[in-house]
């Protein structure tokens, strides 16, 4: 078991789909039995019958923007909006939670008992650390659960952390000279900016060979910049409502997901699950009882990789992170949203996938909708033109193109205007 954190990552696909899928019911009813918010949400769904993934993507996803919305509705009463499922003294939760942590908005997320709470262990280990190891650990430890997210999977992995948290460089750089951790976890950016304060001063950094890296975009050119100093850094895609989602391995090729979690592509704006291959909008159910988010949209856009981990483990790879899936525009004074582009679309079997266009600029807008259409019959965009004008309440143009024209890059909505 040397390679692998668990014999969990090189179950035979089959096998694990099989038991996601029997853990799906009794997660769909924990959440409508113990949160208000799904209470309200599911009150139509039976529970039981979620035995698959077609019943799953029936439900309906759940943004952030409406987790948001309910917790600032809330807030009196219940700062996590109905969602939780544990709290404290005065809140309706049964169960005390152990901590709990404030995210930009703010949003309120709980944490409860059990060790690698996060299940960030796997992704820390897949990057190289190992027990005995020290983990110099640069997440924020304020406010945010970043810091506590990732200690306790390094502690689960069997390292020793320093929590170093933000800021402070110079304190930090002293630390990496003075303690030699073996691993460096945090985002790409603070370990640049030490490496280069290293080099400026002449402390020693040379005991960090490998790094857990998250929190931001890890573009190939820092990667290799990072590898001619001798580190060699992967990264984790994890969000503070979810734990972790997804992680690299020593293959590069996309991300391995989390074992305990159920993901789907979505198109962005809707619940509709997109084909392997195609960008859309990640969307995870966790199976996590303390905070049961079920079909919980991350806003991230991502796809499917085919095949399987050279590294041997089995379970399913995206490609990682490719943008935000909020393509909302403002023309002519009105909100386009992504789901009424879907909207449109649903509205005309005979039409494919579609993008809509904003061109112009600001107060002399147009948009044109571009659809794949195989064979399409005679009228088709002019019926589309006046779904275009009964949904979102603007004109636009529509223009029928062969299928495989538009770009495989997730975006419904293009705003091409000049701002300047």
């Amino acid at each position: 078991m040397s390679h692998f954190f668990d014999a969990l990552e090189t179950r035979p696909p089959a096998q694990r789909e099989a038991a996601l899928m029997a853990a799906l019911p009794g997660a769909v009813a924990h959440a409508r039995t113990r949160t208000d918010a799904f209470g309200e949400l599911l009150a139509e769904v039976d529970a039981a019958a979620v035995t698959d993934r077609r019943a799953l993507a029936r439900l309906p996803v759940v943004r952030k923007s409406e987790l948001l919305a309910r917790q600032q509705r809330d807030r009196a009463s219940d700062p996590f909006g109905g969602f939780s499922a544990i709290g404290w003294r005065g809140l309706k939760a049964p169960k005390g939670a152990r901590r709990v942590f404030q995210s930009p908005g703010p949003i309120y997320e709980p944490e409860g008992e059990g060790a690698d709470y996060w299940r960030m262990a796997r992704s820390i280990f897949a990057a190289g650390f190992r027990a005995g190891d020290l983990a110099h650990c640069s997440f924020s430890y304020h406010l945010t659960p970043a810091g506590a997210m990732m200690e306790s999977g390094a502690h689960a992995v069997g390292c020793t952390v320093f929590a170093g948290g933000i800021g402070n460089t110079e304190l930090q750089l002293q630390a990496v000279a003075e303690l030699k951790p073996h691993g460096y976890i945090g985002t790409p950016s603070f370990l640049k900016i030490l490496l280069e304060k290293s080099a400026e001063t002449g402390a020693p950094v040379g005991s960090i060979t490998k790094a857990m890296l998250g929190g931001e975009a890890f573009p190939p050119s820092l990667r290799a910049w990072l590898q001619e100093r001798g580190i060699e850094a992967y990264q984790s895609y994890a969000t503070a409502d979810l734990g972790l989602i997804a992680y690299e391995t020593t293959a590069r090729e996309g991300l391995v997901l989390d074992e305990g979690v159920i993901v789907e592509i979505v198109r962005p704006g809707t619940g509709d699950v997109v084909p392997d291959g195609e960008v859309g909008e990640v969307v995870v159910t966790t199976l996590n009882p303390d905070y049961p988010l079920v079909r919980f949209g991350t806003g991230d856009m991502s796809a499917i990789l085919p095949g399987a981990c050279p590294t041997g483990r089995t379970n399913t790879r995206i490609r990682g992170w490719l943008g935000r899936a909020d393509q909302t525009a403002k023309v002519r004074g009105m909100f386009v949203h992504p789901g009424q582009v879907a909207e449109v679309l649903r509205r005309h079997p005979e039409a494919g996938r579609g993008r809509l266009v904003v061109e112009g600029e600001m107060a002399n807008d147009r948009m044109t909708l571009r659809v794949e259409a195989a064979a399409a019959p005679d009228g088709l965009a002019g019926r589309l033109a006046d779904s275009i004008r009964d949904v979102t309440k603007l004109r636009g143009e529509v223009v029928l193109v062969p299928p495989g024209t538009l770009p495989n890059d997730g975006k419904v909505i293009e705003d091409a205007r000049s701002y300047q």
